[in-house]
């Protein structure tokens, strides 16, 4: 295990230069980025597999009568390529939170240091979890709605492999990366940054940021933005459910850290 360089905590007086932080940042990124190359080799190696599995949503609703089809003379060759990337980020999730957390650890305090393996653990169910999801449940709700605005004017919908591709792609990710809600409500009020009754008074601006970020992480239409924006309610809900049942280990934390304690 790498050797951890030496970060001052809150309350020291010294500081780490920004110039060691840059360091710092780019070992980290560069560690990434070998864990997301490892993990693409190896979903290369099944990336016909997980091609089929991203279809089968599409192929689910539509009982096998939709036509996926290419049209350029590397689309295939390119799609595989896109597939293998995909299946790396989930692959390599762990070792990247692994590598997130190592970054923003020296920071932190002694006792706040520790929770390392459950940080990894839980980020990386959350993110998988957001992804099977996704999968399961969202793409057949959205490809259901679509395919039947082709039977409602009587047209028979011919894909292009990549638009189905990069329309499943951005969903998946959406959905991996907002699951991590609960996660970050948790160490949020771990570390006594915020608490459940300021989630419940921040509800309705809450809302309104769902709905933008929904906008924002998904296609350009309602549909998309509308399956993703209900989860991430739910999931704020949640998130205030985790902040009330650990409220009382933030007390803990900002007390040892000389902080005042969450009301």
């Amino acid at each position: 295990m790498d050797e951890q360089p030496h970060i001052e905590h809150p309350g020291d007086d010294g500081r780490m230069p920004l110039i060691e932080h840059l360091k710092e940042l780019r070992a980290r990124l560069i560690r990434s980025l070998i864990a997301i190359a490892v993990g693409f080799v190896v979903a290369y190696g099944f990336v016909d597999q997980i091609f089929a599995l991203l279809t089968v949503p599409l192929r689910e609703v539509s009982h096998d009568k939709v036509l996926l089809i290419g049209t350029g003379i590397g689309e295939a060759f390119f799609t595989k390529i896109k597939v293998a990337l995909i299946a790396a980020l989930f692959i390599a999730s762990p070792a990247v939170l692994y590598e997130v957390w190592r970054f923003i650890a020296p920071g932190l305090y002694e006792s706040e240091r520790k929770m390392a393996k459950p940080f990894v653990a839980a980020t990386t169910l959350f993110f998988i979890t957001g992804g099977y999801f996704c999968w399961a449940v969202v793409l057949k709700i959205g490809y259901a709605f679509f395919l039947s605005q082709y039977a409602s004017i009587g047209v028979t919908p011919t894909l292009r492999i990549s638009e189905y591709l990069n329309f499943s792609a951005k969903l998946l990710l959406a959905f991996a990366l907002t699951f991590e809600m609960p996660v970050l409500a948790y160490f949020l009020t771990r570390f006594a940054i915020i608490d459940y009754r300021w989630m419940l008074r921040q509800f309705r601006y809450a809302i309104l940021v769902i709905f933008v970020i929904a906008a924002a992480l998904t296609p350009p239409d309602f549909v998309s933005q509308f399956l993703l924006a209900i989860p991430l309610l739910a999931l704020y809900g949640l998130s205030i459910g985790v902040a009330y049942v650990f409220r009382q280990q933030g007390r803990e934390v900002a007390t040892t850290a000389g902080d005042a304690p969450i009301p």
